[in-house]
């Protein structure tokens, strides 16, 4: 294999991540006239900073600041497993905070992750929300969705429809996490041979 086919392409720059967040928060505002009753919830890790700057975007739009919370689904995903006593088969993903300051009663939480794939990762952030109460409507925004869903989910707000090959990875880097701003798409890792 070359070297040329073997390299990560970037699909989205920093330009072209903040165009494409400014239209989200666009879509978000025309489809929730009441928004002093919708919240964003980023998602662990990703989705926080995401729903930060669209929470941001959607202020400079409406002079509305909507709510802000974070989720961690770790707990209720369904390929983490907590073994009675016995220590873990693989590696455990690191568990981090929830924080919701406000009720989810007659809300419309816009669930905030960067990439959309089988649609687990949703399904688990749908049941830890309703851990903590139950809004009125949840909606769903990415940055990317990648396809090859595995359940019925279906986002409300796509920054960019990505189709890719399973053994494919769409790797998401934020200035907040990685320092730099880009989505790529990473081959699969050649096999050793």
């Amino acid at each position: 294999m070359s070297a040329q086919t073997s390299e990560a392409k970037t699909v989205l720059d920093a330009e072209a991540i903040e165009r494409t967040l400014t239209r989200i928060a666009h879509e978000i505002v025309e489809g929730n006239p009441e928004l002093d009753r919708v919240a964003l919830v980023g998602i662990h890790t990703r989705g926080v900073p995401i729903a930060q700057r669209l929470r941001r975007r959607i202020e400079e739009l409406s002079g509305i600041e909507v709510a802000f919370g974070q989720l961690d689904i770790t707990f209720h995903r369904d390929d983490v497993h907590v073994r009675a006593g016995e220590p873990p088969r693989h590696a455990q993903p690191l568990v981090r905070s929830t924080t919701l300051d406000f009720p989810l009663e007659g809300m419309t939480c816009v669930l905030v992750d960067d990439v959309l794939y089988t649609g687990r990762t949703i399904r688990a952030a749908i049941e830890a929300l309703f851990g903590y109460g139950r809004p009125e409507r949840v909606q769903l925004a990415v940055l990317a969705d990648r396809g090859h869903r595995e359940l019925p989910i279906r986002p409300d707000y796509v920054g960019k429809n990505l189709p890719t090959a399973r053994d494919e990875r769409v790797q998401v880097e934020l200035v907040e996490v990685d320092e730099i701003d880009r989505v790529l798409i990473v081959p699969a890792k050649e096999p050793h041979g």
